[in-house]
């Protein structure tokens, strides 16, 4: 890629007075609630996990009270979720690691994370840069789409997506950097008639074509 270094920082500058409130839009208190709704989020909307949590967590506060849930109560639960079979029984199957493995503390650390049932690299991203304040990046469709429109990364999935964005952009950004590209690509880049007219950083934007 040849995006310049005064690129990127002009468009994470624009981006962070955009949006300078920016954080996940998914609920919680503890770690643990964030690594469930985080799981919830799969192929379903911040808005609704944020509907289903309470529910769950109303009544079972922590993964050693949540372990010992049947499959069938998870399962309504959670039923209006998007692939609500699976993401139950890879709740229960997290919930009992945690209390077994980990002393019912959720695990800091990213090969840690991702040892769990369900848990995949953004998971282990958002849970960690979210709950425990360590730099990293989740790539989810959003950042996806609009790094690459940006001419920030060319790479085919969001693996290769997140290796190039922790190249270019500075260490201390890439959390934050997460969280405004997310919005960004919610609310103004969106993949079907996004407002490049209205968008702050159309200037460097390598798509719309008048990028210096």
């Amino acid at each position: 890629m040849t995006t310049s270094a005064y690129k990127v920082r002009q468009v994470l500058t624009r981006l962070a007075e955009t949006y300078p409130d920016a954080r996940t839009e998914l609920n919680f208190e503890t770690p643990w609630q964030l690594l469930v709704a985080t799981m919830l989020s799969a192929q379903c909307t911040d808005k609704r996990v944020n509907m289903i949590t309470p529910r769950i967590f109303a009544k079972y506060k922590d993964a050693m009270e949540l372990a010992q849930v049947s499959l069938a109560e998870m399962e309504s639960l959670i039923r209006d979720c998007g692939l609500y079979h699976t993401k139950a029984k890879n709740i229960l199957a997290t919930a009992a690691i945690v209390r077994e493995r980990y002393a019912n503390q959720v695990p800091k650390e990213r090969d840690q994370l991702m040892e769990l049932p369900g848990v995949g690299r953004k998971t282990a991203n958002v849970v960690m840069a979210n709950a425990f304040g360590v730099d990293a990046i989740a790539v989810d469709t959003h950042v996806f789409r609009v790094s690459h429109r940006l001419g920030w990364s060319t790479a085919k999935d969001p693996a290769g997506t997140e290796r190039e964005l922790m190249q270019l952009l500075p260490k201390r950004s890439w959390s934050m950097a997460h969280h405004w590209l997310i919005l960004h690509g919610r609310r103004i880049c969106r993949a079907i008639r996004p407002d490049c007219e209205g968008c702050p950083v159309a200037k460097w934007c390598a798509q719309v074509g008048i990028a210096p």
